[in-house]
C-alpha cells in the first residue's frame, strides 16, 4: 500500500526560542528535515523535545525564530493549519475514542458522507482505512470496537490515522513504549517504506537501539539547546550518549559519608500491574541514598506506587524493617513506617485549598488525637516545628497551600511525613519544578535524613542529581532493574547504558 502524499516537504526551523516564567525550555534551537529522511530527535528527559514538537505542530507559538515550510516562512501556524500541510504527531499518550469503530477514529474529522442527509458511509470509510491496517500489519480491522484494544493496538491506531491524511511529515514521540518486540520491528519496517515514498519521519525515542537501526541522522537536544548532529555513518549508541551528556555537577549537591546501617526495604519478586512479566529484586539500608534512574516509560513511579500500596502488587513480597507488608494497602504501609512522596505534589501530595498546617497533621491524626478529637494547639505546634525545620516560607499557617510558591509546597508534602519519623522515604521527582534554592535545601534534608539511619529510594530523571545525591544507583528499563551502579562508576554514560537496555 502505497501512501498518497504531495511533493516531498521542506521543513527548516531555526533560532526556535521559548521562555516559561522561571524556565527557558528551548534557545536558539535549530532543526531541519527533508522528505524521504529520517531524523532521529534525542535527549534526556527536559531536554526540549517536547516544547519543540509543541511549536512545530502549532500547539505552541515560539518567542523568536523562523519556521520555514516548503520555502515559505510560516508564522501562525495551529495544529489544523499543520494537519492541511501533511504533518502528523503521533503523541506518546493515546487518546482514542472507545465508543467508535477504528474507522470512525482513523477518519475523525473526516468522515465520509453520502446522501441529502450527510450520513456516515461506513462502508467507504472502511475500504479507506482498511489499507492503512494491512500496511500496519495490524491484528484489528476497520470495523473493530477501539474498546476492544490493547493499548499495544491503540498505539498502532494512532498512528494509522496519521497516515491517513496526505501525510508529508510524520513525527512519531515515543512510539514504541507500548509495544512488543514484533511489534516493534514492523513499526521500523513501516518507517523505512514511508521513507522510500517520500515521506520524512522525526523520531522521538529514548530506544536508542531504534534510532540507530532507522535513522539517517540524529540531531541532540541538551537543556534546551542544540548539543550536536549525527551523520548515518556516525550513529552510534556511545556518540548519541555522548551528545546527551556532559554537564558538571552543580556545586550545590550534598552527599554525605554515613555508612549503611541495616536493611529497612527490601523488594523480592516484585511485579507492577504496568509490567507483570517483569520482577524487581532491590535492598535498600538504613543511612542509605539509592536513586532509581531510568527514562520515560521505565516503570519507576509504577514501582513506587506499588511499595506504597497505592496499586496492587502483581506478584513478589516487600518487607519494612523486616516485617512483610501483607497487603496493598497504604495505612499498612503508613503503618509500616513507610511513606511516599509523589510525582505530582498538587494532585497527589496536598489538599490545595487547605490550610499549610491541615496538609501537615493529615497523617499525624492518630498521634494528635485525644477522644476522637483533634488536639489542635498540638497541631499548630507540629506544623510550626516543621516550618522551622524547613524553612517553609508563608506569612501565616493558617494560609492555604494554593498560595505557595512550588519549592515551599514541596516542603509541605515532605513535613507531613517527617513528622511521622518514617523509617523509609520514597521520593518521586522531589526537585521537579522548584528553583535551585529550594532543591539545595531538599538536598540537605536527603543528607539528614540518611545520617540519622532513614532509608531513602529516590526516583529522579535528573541525571546531575542522581549522581550529585545517591550511594547507589538502580537503574530501571522497562520494568526491570538491569543494572546497580556505585559512587565509584557513577557517570551519565554509564547511567544511560543501562537505562537503554
Amino acid at each position: 500500500m502505497a501512501v498518497h502524499h504531495k511533493q516531498p516537504i521542506s521543513l527548516e526551523l531555526s533560532g526556535i526560542t521559548k521562555v516559561y516564567p522561571g524556565a527557558v525550555a528551548l534557545n536558539d534551537v535549530s532543526l531541519s528535515i527533508r522528505g524521504g529522511e529520517v531524523v532521529g530527535l534525542i535527549g534526556e528527559n527536559g531536554a526540549g523535545k517536547s516544547t519543540l514538537m509543541k511549536i512545530l505542530t502549532g500547539a505552541v507559538a515560539p518567542d523568536e525564530g523562523r519556521i520555514v515550510i516548503d520555502g515559505e516562512d510560516v508564522c501562525d501556524l495551529t495544529p489544523a493549519r499543520v494537519n492541511r500541510r501533511g504533518i502528523a504527531l503521533v503523541h506518546q499518550e493515546l487518546n482514542p475514542f472507545a465508543n467508535l469503530d477504528v474507522s470512525a477514529n482513523v477518519l475523525l474529522g473526516r468522515e465520509i458522507r453520502k446522501g441529502p442527509l450527510g450520513f456516515l458511509d461506513r462502508k467507504a470509510m472502511e475500504e479507506k482505512v482498511a489499507p492503512i491496517l494491512e500496511l500496519l500489519d495490524t491484528r484489528f480491522g476497520p470495523s473493530s470496537s477501539v474498546a476492544d484494544l490493547s493499548l499495544a493496538d491503540q498505539q498502532l491506531l494512532e498512528i494509522a490515522r496519521a497516515l491517513s491524511i496526505d501525510l508529508r511529515l510524520l513525527i512519531l514521540d515515543e512510539p514504541t513504549s507500548s509495544l512488543t518486540i514484533s511489534e516493534t520491528r514492523r513499526l521500523l519496517e513501516v518507517i523505512g517504506r514511508l521513507r522510500d515514498q517520500g515521506v520524512a519521519v522525526l523520531l522521538i525515542t529514548h530506544r536508542l537501539a531504534e534510532i540507530e537501526s532507522v535513522a539517517d541522522r540524529v540531531v541532540a537536544l541538551r537543556d534546551g539547546c542544540n548539543a550536536g548532529e549525527l551523520a548515518r555513518e556516525q550513529i552510534g549508541k556511545d556518540a548519541m550518549v555522548r551528545l546527551m551528556i556532559g554537564r558538571d555537577v552543580s556545586q550545590f549537591y550534598e552527599r554525605g559519608d554515613h555508612a549503611p546501617g541495616k536493611l529497612l526495604l527490601s523488594l523480592k519478586g516484585v511485579k507492577t500491574q504496568a509490567y507483570p512479566d517483569q520482577t524487581v529484586d532491590l535492598d535498600v539500608r538504613g543511612g542509605e541514598i539509592c536513586c532509581l534512574a531510568g527514562l520515560v516509560g521505565a516503570g519507576r513511579t509504577e514501582l513506587a506506587r506499588a511499595i506504597f500500596g497505592i496499586d496492587p502488587l502483581a506478584g513478589g513480597a516487600i518487607e519494612i524493617d523486616g516485617g512483610k507488608l501483607e497487603g496493598s494497602s497504604v495505612p499498612e504501609a503508613i503503618a509500616a513506617g513507610l511513606c511516599l512522596v509523589p510525582e505530582d505534589r498538587k494532585v497527589e501530595g496536598l489538599f490545595l485549598d487547605f490550610a499549610i498546617t491541615e496538609n501537615i497533621v493529615i497523617p499525624s491524626h492518630s498521634l494528635l488525637s485525644k477522644r476522637g478529637f483533634v488536639d489542635s494547639p498540638a497541631g499548630s505546634a507540629l506544623a510550626e516545628k516543621s516550618r522551622v525545620r524547613l524553612k517553609i516560607k508563608a506569612a501565616a499557617l493558617e494560609r492555604a497551600v494554593a498560595e505557595l510558591s512550588g519549592g515551599n509546597q514541596q516542603k509541605v508534602v515532605l513535613a507531613k511525613w517527617l513528622a511521622m519519623n518514617p523509617k523509609v522515604i520514597i521520593l518521586d521527582e522531589p526537585t521537579r519544578g522548584i528553583d535551585v534554592g529550594a532543591k539545595a535545601e531538599v538536598y540537605h534534608l536527603m543528607q539528614e535524613l540518611a545520617s540519622r539511619g532513614v532509608a531513602l529510594l529516590v526516583i529522579s530523571s535528573d541525571m546531575e542529581e542522581v549522581i550529585g545525591v545517591s550511594d547507589r544507583v538502580a537503574v530501571m528499563s522497562r520494568g526491570r532493574i538491569t543494572g546497580i551502579l556505585r559512587r565509584g562508576v557513577l557517570t551519565e554514560e554509564n547511567i544511560l547504558k543501562l537505562a537503554v537496555e
